[in-house]
C-alpha cells in the first residue's frame, strides 16, 4: 500500500533533474508492417552498452489485428503528474498507450512486471473511440495532469470526414475515452501533433491533412496546389478554449512536430515545416509569446538538393532535386540542441538553439536519402533516411529510425524502406556521430517509427518547474 503511495521516481520536477536520472536500457520501436500482411508489432530494443545483448531486438509484441499503422505512442503518466492541479499524484509510469493511425484502435501494453517482456492488455476499438469523441485516426498521446489527450488527424464517419479532427481525453487508469477535449475551438479543421506549457497554461497544435490526403500517399496536386497545413493554433488550455491562429504562409506545406521549450520560464517554441511548395526547401520556425499574444518567424531553412532525375521517384522526377522533407524535429532537455531529421536528403541536422531565434548549424550525419543512399558507417545499407528521433534524458544519444507512413514510404522509396533504429553520439559542445557499432535491423518486413525510452526521453515528458 506504501508503495503505491510513493512518487514515481522516473517523475521529475524540472528539466535539469531529469537530466541528471539515469541512463535508459531499453527502448521501445513501433514496427509496421508496409503492405498489412502481418500484425504490426512493438520491439523492446536493448540499448544498454554494458549488456551482451546490446543493440538486439530482446523481444517483439505482435498486435492482434492487421493494418494499424501504430504512430506516436507515449506513456499512461509522466512528470506532468507533478502537476499542483494533478489529480493523480500517484500514477506509474507504467503502461504505454499505442495508437493506430489507420485503424483507430489503441492499444494498452503494460511493461510491468518485466519491462524487457511488455504485454497486451487491453484494446479500444474504434467504434468506442469515435462514438465518444467523434474522432478518428489517433495520432499522438501525451499524459497530462487530467489524464491522457490524444490528438488525431480524423473526424467521425468511415473516412474520418465528417467533421474536424481535434484532441479527446481519454481515463488514466481505465483507459476509458472520456470525449472530446475542446469546448471552443474556433477556426481550427486540420489538426497534426500538439504540446504545451503547463504552468503557463497554454497549447499549440499544428496541421498535417485529411485522411484522403494521407491514407493512400500523399495526393500531389493537393500538395502543389497548397491544400495541406500551415497553421499553428494557440489554445487557453485550462478553459480548452483556441484563442489565436498564426498561418504560416500556404506555401509552407505541412507545419508538423511541435516542440515547446523544456524550461516552463522559457515561452517559446519550435516547429518542422516538410516542404515550401515555391522551392522545395524545408524550414524551421520559432514561435513565442509576448505580451499575451502568440508569433512565429522562420528562423532556419534547408534547402533542396539537386539530383539526377533517373535516380528519383516518379513523383520527384520533373523537379530534378530532392527535397529535405523535415519530418521530425526533437528538442534536448536543457533547450540547447535542437534535431531535425531531413527525411528526403538522408540528413539529420543538429542546430545550437540557446538563441533560439538565431538557430546555428552545430552538427550534420548522412544516411540514406532518395537519392544518395547513403550506407551506415558500418557499411550497411540504410533505406529511407533520418525520421522519428528521439533524444536521452541526458542529451549524450540521439536514436532515430527510417519509416514515415507505409504508403508515403513507397512513394518516396520505391525500393522499400527495411526498419532501422540506429543511434549519435553528442559532443560535449556540439557535433553528433552516428555509432557504428548500434544498428538495429527490424528485417525487410516491418518499417520502423515512433521510439520510446524506459523512464522517459525528450518528447514524452512535461515539466512543471523551471530548472535551478
Amino acid at each position: 500500500m506504501l508503495e503505491s503511495l510513493r512518487t514515481d521516481p522516473t517523475f521529475h520536477p524540472s528539466p535539469r533533474l531529469a537530466m541528471e536520472a539515469e541512463p535508459e536500457r531499453i527502448a521501445y520501436t513501433a514496427l509496421l508492417s508496409p503492405d498489412g500482411s502481418r500484425p504490426d508489432a512493438l520491439a523492446v530494443v536493448d540499448v544498454d552498452p554494458a549488456s551482451s545483448t546490446y543493440g538486439t531486438v530482446l523481444h517483439r509484441l505482435d498486435m492482434p489485428n492487421k493494418g494499424d499503422e501504430l504512430h506516436h505512442f507515449g506513456w499512461n503518466a509522466c512528470s506532468s503528474a507533478l502537476s499542483p492541479m494533478s489529480g493523480h499524484a500517484f500514477l506509474k509510469r507504467r503502461y504505454l498507450v499505442v495508437p493506430g493511425l489507420r485503424s483507430s484502435r489503441i492499444h494498452i501494453i503494460d511493461t510491468h512486471p518485466d519491462p524487457a517482456k511488455p504485454t497486451l492488455v487491453k484494446v479500444v476499438e474504434p467504434a468506442e473511440v469515435t462514438s465518444r469523441s467523434g474522432y478518428s485516426r489517433p495520432h499522438t498521446v501525451h499524459c497530462g495532469p487530467e489524464g491522457l489527450y490524444i490528438s488525431t488527424v480524423g473526424g467521425g464517419g468511415p473516412d474520418g470526414m465528417d467533421g474536424p479532427p481535434g484532441v479527446f481525453l481519454m481515463d488514466c487508469k481505465s483507459f476509458e475515452v472520456m470525449g472530446k477535449w475542446e469546448i471552443d475551438r474556433g477556426p481550427q479543421k486540420l489538426h497534426y501533433d500538439f504540446w504545451w506549457n503547463l504552468p503557463r497554461d497554454y497549447m499549440v497544435s499544428s496541421e498535417w491533412a485529411l485522411p484522403p490526403q494521407i491514407e493512400n500517399g500523399i495526393v500531389a496536386e493537393d500538395l502543389l496546389a497548397n491544400r495541406y497545413g500551415h497553421r499553428l493554433h494557440f489554445w487557453e488550455l485550462s478553459a480548452r478554449r483556441h484563442v489565436q491562429t498564426i498561418d504560416l504562409g500556404e506555401n509552407h506545406q505541412m507545419a508538423l512536430e511541435v516542440r515547446p521549450a523544456h524550461d516552463p520560464a522559457r515561452e517559446y517554441g519550435f516547429v518542422g515545416v516538410c516542404v515550401d511548395t515555391t522551392n522545395l526547401e524545408a524550414s524551421i520556425w520559432t514561435w513565442w509569446r509576448e505580451d499575451g499574444k502568440f508569433h512565429a518567424k522562420k528562423t532556419a531553412v534547408v534547402p533542396p538538393e539537386p539530383a539526377d532525375p533517373a535516380v528519383l521517384p516518379p513523383l520527384l522526377k520533373g523537379f530534378g532535386a530532392v527535397p529535405p522533407l523535415i519530418s521530425d524535429i526533437d528538442l534536448s532537455l536543457d533547450d540547447r540542441f535542437l534535431y531535425v531529421a531531413c527525411w528526403g536528403t538522408g540528413e539529420l541536422r543538429q542546430y545550437d538553439v540557446t538563441d533560439p531565434m538565431n538557430p546555428k548549424l552545430a552538427g550534420s550525419v548522412r544516411v540514406g536519402g532518395i537519392a544518395k543512399h547513403t550506407p551506415h558507417p558500418n557499411g550497411s545499407a540504410f533505406g529511407g533516411g533520418p525520421q522519428m528521433t528521439e533524444i536521452s534524458r541526458d542529451g549524450k544519444r540521439v536514436y532515430f529510425t527510417n519509416s514515415l507512413y507505409s504508403k508515403w514510404d513507397a512513394q518516396f522509396y520505391p525500393d522499400g524502406v527495411p526498419g532501422r533504429m540506429v543511434m549519435c553520439n553528442v559532443g560535449a559542445n556540439g557535433g553528433i556521430e552516428l555509432d557504428k557499432k548500434f544498428v538495429v535491423d527490424f528485417g525487410a518486413e516491418y518499417g520502423s517509427h515512433q521510439v520510446r525510452l524506459q523512464g522517459g526521453d525528450c518528447s514524452t515528458d512535461s515539466f512543471c518547474y523551471s530548472s535551478a
